[in-house]
């Protein structure tokens, strides 16, 4: 079960036993960890729960733990963080254990990997529940964010504004929350959240430079598209980093070039590729200024220049950005 699963309808899962909290995004694991608290102990939080470094602590003053009778209420929790070492030497003990646990104690294990194949996974995933807390990628992560925007905020995301929330600012669940809570606050009583307010509020100088940038090269303006690549650049601004937002904007144009390959309409097929509505005139008159052959070659260009600047070439990046963008031009 991933932690947004179980955050979001915390209250109907059965904990008990033994609970493992796995992956590398922290944020999700408080997160988790405090739904099972309240689940748990409820009002006994404070008084009920015990923590233990895995690197520090042996499996005995554990169990002792599980099986000592709590003078403030009739439950424990025990959470051992940092337990992938812990797990490693005691593996045969957990397995042992987890078959006949303490009846009201809960274990709660915090480690970074969780191979779903070994006899303890197994067992736990019977008696016990296992929650998966790492990144979400592609759509999943973008659904969750205009999930969050609707249910924390009572504000909608579209599928563009959500994608490049996700682009500015990474997959990071904390990160993440944190930016819609300003951008919830920005907005004031507007129930949308636009791309314009994320670029504005999140991404500041360098991204709203960096869409002129793309204007540029979609307006056949290269001396524009250029002079703003050279501000980033000089500003500080990774190759890389740029190179992620021209490749965010030009897969979708390229995507809709295949789409009509299908007998799709230009317009159409750029909708569905998730160009914003009022921008879909604009990169159609892109795309029949620069014309069919052109336009085909976009993917591959931008695969050619991420691997370069990769490092499968010596050439300098700020000469690789700025043929990309004069090719992109036309």
């Amino acid at each position: 079960m991933h932690a947004t699963v179980f955050l979001s309808d915390s209250q109907s899962t059965e904990v008990s036993g033994m609970a493992v909290l796995y992956g590398s995004d922290r944020y999700l694991k408080s997160e988790a960890l405090n739904a099972i608290t309240q689940i748990y102990l409820g009002e006994e939080r404070d008084s009920s729960l015990t923590k233990f470094q895995g690197k520090e602590i042996e499996l005995r003053t554990v169990i002792d733990e599980l099986r000592t009778v709590s003078m403030w209420g009739d439950r424990r929790l025990v959470v051992v963080e940092d337990a992938d070492d812990f797990v490693s030497t005691y593996r045969k003990e957990l397995e042992k254990y987890i078959n006949s646990p303490a009846k009201k104690s809960l274990l709660v294990l915090w480690v970074k990997s969780w191979p779903k194949n070994t006899r303890l996974a197994k067992a736990i995933s019977k008696m016990g529940v296992a929650i998966e807390c790492q990144q979400l990628k592609g759509q999943a992560q973008i659904r969750w964010v205009i999930d969050i925007a609707a249910s924390a905020h009572q504000k909608k995301l579209s599928t563009e504004a959500a994608a490049l929330l996700v682009h500015l600012i990474g997959g990071d669940f904390g990160m993440l929350k944190q930016e819609l809570e300003k951008l919830a606050s920005y907005v004031g009583e507007k129930k949308i959240v636009s791309p314009e307010d994320i670029r504005k509020m999140v991404g500041g100088w360098r991204t709203e430079t960096t869409w002129t940038m793309l204007q540029g090269v979609r307006d056949g303006n290269s001396n524009l598209s250029l002079k703003c690549l050279v501000q980033l650049l000089h500003s500080g601004e990774a190759p890389q980093k740029l190179m992620g937002g021209i490749a965010f904007v030009f897969r979708k144009v390229a995507q809709a070039v295949e789409t009509t390959r299908e007998g799709l309409p230009l317009s159409q097929a750029l909708q569905a590729a998730g160009v914003f509505p009022r921008e879909i005139s604009l990169w159609s008159n892109y795309l029949r200024r620069v014309g069919r052959p052109e336009a085909e070659k976009i993917s591959q260009r931008l695969h050619l220049a991420d691997s370069a600047l990769k490092g499968q070439s010596r050439i300098n990046p700020q000469f690789l950005l700025e043929k990309l963008l004069v090719e992109l031009a036309g």
